[in-house]
């Protein structure tokens, strides 16, 4: 790990990205106790789907293989017209 000298937190919102370039799907997720968790998913990566936890001052605290299926957002809806 290597954090930035006085480097600033960034905010990012909990969203599912679909890299169509390189197949891979990043997912992130704010979890109650205040810490965030980066789920990356794709067939190119060659130990599995990874899991990475930052805590609540967004430093990485953990990371490990993503047990999980992939990602889709299920809070989207279909429109009909």
């Amino acid at each position: 790990m290597a954090i930035k000298p006085d480097g600033l937190p960034c905010n990012i919102r909990e969203q599912i990205i679909n890299d169509l370039v390189t197949g891979l799907t990043l997912q992130f997720e704010a979890i109650s106790d205040g810490t965030t968790r980066l789920r990356i998913y794709g067939d190119s990566l060659p130990l599995g789907n990874r899991e990475i936890i930052f805590d609540k001052e967004g430093k990485e605290s953990a990371s490990g293989t993503a047990l999980t299926d992939s990602c889709h957002a299920t809070w989207l809806k279909e429109v009909t017209a």
